[in-house]
């Protein structure tokens, strides 16, 4: 078993080994004693983004499942380091099935009794499981998806370190709290922990399932609950050949335009209707099955979109198709995404110039969303605005879709799918295609004003109740506030001194029956006197003030 203390000598090794020795010395300022700049001199002729990438390869499945989800972070990462982060592949070498037999036992300990067959070649290897064909004792060709051993252990030892690393860069690099690594780390451990369950996994599965009920040709394999458990998941066996296979799908007789189409209106429904979408969609996890049905595999990855972020990213797309800026920015807003006031006027200059480029409002089939992702990702990047994960895993999605779509089809034109979609969606909604064009974006703004109303005021009132309300104050209003606390704090000291003069005076008067000279008696009277003239001249400033007010 590999400990905290010897894994971190591990990663330092290879990012020496990779010529990263000066991130270590910047983060580990103690660790001078380690030859930071030493690295071999085969990787000499790579960029530094390939050799982020070949280390995070040989630093293993934490660190490689970590570089796939930071590559949909594409406002946050240059380009360059981006391509090279989705070279990322979870491939493994295979265990031998004598490692692998007892997570099965665990799960399943007659395994004679309910498996007819279990080949021990698997027909897929990655780095958190590997999947076996079987057969059940009816015939029922399954799939068992099985956790490899000591998988778990490894990837809890790495997430404390990842989260102490990123910790340690935010206090080392400022400037890189404003991207927050810390945060990012934390989520990623969120997921990955989802992943490492595969009851989860099954859920999701039937989730999409039931979703997906009514909708012909759309297949999701079905789960063997009596078999499975959080290492061991037994579904359904799909035997299809990848979505970008064109050539065996015209072989088996179907039509790649219509799958194509298929594929990006079930994203479309996840994505708008369901807020539930799959969120690995590469070819390998897209199958056509032999009858024609398109097949999702491989449920560890999935968006979640609440039905006002759905809104919101619809009120996006609206505001993409008729170039409204403001409708744009208010649908940034409203997806958590923070804009500086500072930046408000440029960014709409930069967007407008980017709908110029990339969209038509006469025309509005002519968009092309792929490239309007790619430069909206590229204008946040550029403006160091941070994105919510989910919403940059949607634009990964839409993304990825696409470009199946056109390596499917040639002429695919997601605009030709995404307008009638969204418009029949406003439709059932109770917005008619023809009045959203009539009222343009003011009428979807100002729904979305009044149903943010109460929660504002909610959370006015909150704010008031806890003290936590924020107040802008201005140069004239400080001074005010200064001669108020002058004014204040010189009553409070005319108080304690009349205060001061009473205690004393009577403390003296107290001691009456001893022995004072006559003149510490007539100081104490003194001291009275005093107080009551104070007293009277402080009283009558402050009611003389008052009626001034009226």
């Amino acid at each position: 078993m590999v400990t905290r203390f010897r894994r971190y000598g591990q990663i330092a090794d290879v990012l020496v080994k990779y010529g990263f020795g000066i991130v270590l010395q910047d983060v580990f300022p103690g660790l001078q004693r380690f030859r930071f700049s030493r690295k071999i001199s085969e990787n000499d002729k790579q960029t530094v983004y390939e050799r982020v990438r070949m280390a995070i390869e040989e630093l293993g499945p934490t660190f490689i499942k970590f570089g796939q989800i930071m590559s949909t972070r594409k406002e946050l990462l240059p380009p360059p380091l981006i391509v090279e982060l989705q070279k990322l592949t979870d491939h493994a070498r295979p265990l031998p099935f004598s490692e692998i037999k007892p997570i099965l036992l665990e799960a399943c300990p007659d395994l004679e009794e309910w498996f007819m067959v279990i080949e021990e070649q698997p027909v897929a290897s990655a780095s958190i499981a590997q999947v076996h064909r079987a057969v059940l004792r009816d015939g029922t060709p399954v799939a068992l998806k099985v956790q490899r051993p000591g998988i778990e252990k490894i990837i809890e030892t790495d997430i404390p370190i990842l989260i102490s690393l990123a910790t340690r860069l935010e206090h080392a690099v400022p400037d890189a709290r404003l991207y927050n690594p810390s945060g990012m780390v934390k989520d990623f451990a969120a997921q990955i922990r989802k992943e490492l369950d595969f009851n989860h996994d099954g859920r999701t599965s039937e989730r999409f399932a039931r979703n997906f009920r009514d909708v012909p040709g759309i297949k999701f394999p079905k789960i063997y609950w009596e078999y499975s458990n959080s290492h061991l998941l037994v579904m359904e066996f799909i035997d299809g050949v990848r979505i970008d296979d064109v050539d065996e799908i015209v072989r088996m007789g179907y039509d790649p335009k219509a799958i194509a189409a298929r594929g990006f209106g079930a994203y479309l429904k996840m994505i708008f209707e369901d807020g539930y979408f799959h969120g690995d969609p590469h070819a390998g996890n897209l199958l056509v099955t032999m009858n024609g049905d398109l097949a999702f595999l491989d449920f560890g990855i999935v968006g979640v979109l609440r039905p006002e972020k759905r809104q919101v990213f619809i009120n996006l797309i609206y505001g993409v198709m008729t170039e409204d800026i403001d409708m744009i920015l208010k649908a940034f807003e409203g997806m958590g995404i923070v804009i500086q006031e500072e930046d408000r006027e440029s960014l709409r200059d930069d967007i407008y110039l980017m709908l110029q480029d990339y969209g038509n409002v006469a025309e509005a089939g002519q968009i092309n969303f792929k490239l309007i992702i790619a430069e909206i990702t590229e204008i946040l990047r550029r403006y160091k605005i941070q994105v919510p994960m989910n919403l940059m895993l949607m634009f990964k999605v839409l993304a990825m879709i696409m470009d199946t779509g056109t390596r499917i089809d040639p002429e695919f034109e997601a605009a030709n799918e995404i307008k009638p979609f969204v418009m029949g969606l406003a439709t059932r909604e109770n917005f008619s295609a023809q009045m959203m064009k009539r009222a343009s974006g003011t009428m979807l703004e100002a729904v979305d004003a009044a149903f943010d109303l109460p929660r504002n005021v909610n959370l006015m009132l909150k704010k008031l109740a806890t003290g936590t309300i924020r107040l802008e104050i201005v140069e004239d209003d400080l001074k005010k506030l200064r001669q108020s606390v002058d004014s204040a704090s010189d009553k409070v000291l005319i108080g304690l001194i009349i205060a001061s003069l009473v205690v004393g005076s009577s403390l003296i008067l107290m001691n009456a029956r001893i022995d004072l000279p006559s003149q510490v008696f007539y100081l104490a009277i003194f001291g009275y006197s005093v107080a009551v003239l104070i007293g009277f001249y402080t009283l009558y400033n402050v009611l003389f003030a008052k009626f001034k007010d009226f």
